[in-house]
């Protein structure tokens, strides 16, 4: 078995090529072009090698390594992908106290060479290389719902300024008639001083959605009693946080669409479990990869960072500890958003969790218990590809 790591980097890339049986080193560390002639350079070096014979390894660092691992998927080798900490962590082991990319192509043929119990990589796999689209759309979601908070929370500290009674008068907030005011006028003062015609435009909606109790008059009302001040400042803030959230808004909404395709098109049987969503169930799948990567429940609920932190010393056991938070954070916070529902849609985690907070367990503590036991359930779903049973759980 040869055994190739590459370290990898935005313009160049590293090479070197160790026979794993003797430890001695075919090719020296050299680099190559993260283009298509430095490609075709490595392949010169590893074509007089049976491909079934050749393990290739890189660090899984952001993307720079997306085209060349595509590049080396569709040549047919056998490509494994490393953690960057893990390779951090051989090589201060090892006693290195100098990093070049040269020498990290050591290094991660190291990683590459550890026994089959301690296997430190992942073996990537054509077939499965549309899951990268799906992790980049959920996670495109995740980093939009957030931008979204900000923008809501910065835009709610505008309206507390400029009309601090507003929110009051609205059974839910960021509806047609809520959205066309604050653009429209943007602060109290603005809509004391309006035409009662202009402020009744704001009501004029299409569609078929429930209409609100508040009329123009008693929003013209409000404002002239309200005791915002009228900053000039926040006015223009609180139209451009509204713009700016419509168009995240409909960014989410593109991306959602697509990522139901993509949950449609996988068919996965996590889906058949109340609570979990298209988007849920995607990202978790996106997450995971390839089920087959691992070979017990325990593995992914430490992939996902659910896990809890043994901590043992001499006699002493500790008895309350938190969660490694080790591990795909995108999967663990999928993971506490829909298990309120999970809990929710079936009794039997309904039943578990009631167990928990009645041994004594708060509430987000009994949440990551019935976390990890529907990761095991996850777990089992996809290794057999078989549709949940609640009657299987009791």
């Amino acid at each position: 078995m040869f055994l190739v790591g590459i370290d990898i980097g935005k313009n160049k890339h590293s090479f070197c090529i160790i026979e794993k049986e003797t430890g001695e080193l075919i090719v020296k560390p050299k680099f190559f072009d993260n283009n298509n002639i430095g490609f075709e350079e490595l392949i010169s070096s590893i074509q007089n090698l049976s491909n079934q014979d050749i393990l290739i390894g890189m660090e899984d660092t952001g993307h720079y390594h997306f085209a060349l691992l595509k590049f080396l998927l569709d040549k047919k080798y056998q490509v494994a992908l490393i953690n960057p900490v893990t390779t951090n962590l051989t090589r201060k082991l090892q006693g290195g106290i100098t990093k070049t990319d040269k020498l990290d192509t050591l290094t991660i043929c190291d990683v590459l060479s550890s026994s089959q119990r301690v296997k430190s990589y992942r073996i990537t796999k054509v077939d499965r290389f549309d899951m990268y689209e799906q992790k980049q759309l959920t996670r495109e979601h995740h980093n939009l719902k957030e931008q979204l908070n900000v923008l809501k929370n910065r835009l709610q500290k505008s309206i507390d300024i400029v009309f601090p009674e507003f929110n009051s008068l609205f059974d839910s907030k960021y509806g047609t008639v809520y959205v066309n005011i604050l653009k429209e006028f943007g602060s109290a003062d603005a809509v004391a001083r309006a035409d009662i015609r202009t402020i009744r435009k704001c009501f004029d909606t299409k569609g078929k959605g429930r209409r609100i109790a508040l009329t123009a008059e008693k929003l013209k009302e409000a404002a002239k009693n309200s005791v915002g001040f009228p900053s000039i400042a926040e006015v223009v803030q609180i139209k451009h946080l509204i713009n700016q959230v419509k168009l995240i808004e409909e960014q989410i909404s593109e991306i959602d669409k697509k990522i139901e395709e993509f949950s449609i098109s996988n068919n996965s049987p996590i889906l058949s479990i109340p609570g979990i969503s298209h988007f849920s169930g995607t990202s978790i799948l996106a997450e995971l990869g390839d089920i087959h990567n691992y070979s017990k429940p325990s593995q992914i609920i430490k992939f996902a960072g659910v896990a809890p932190i043994t901590y043992e010393s001499s006699q002493f056991t500790a008895q309350h500890t938190a969660i490694t938070k080790k591990g795909s954070k995108y999967l663990r916070k999928t993971l506490y958003q829909i298990i309120t529902p999970v809990i929710n849609n079936n009794e039997v985690f309904k039943t578990y969790y009631q167990l928990k907070l009645s041994q004594g367990k708060g509430h987000r503590c009994a949440q990551g218990h019935c976390v990890r036991k529907l990761m095991r359930v996850i777990f089992q779903l996809l290794s057999t590809n078989t549709q949940f049973d609640p009657a299987l759980l009791v």
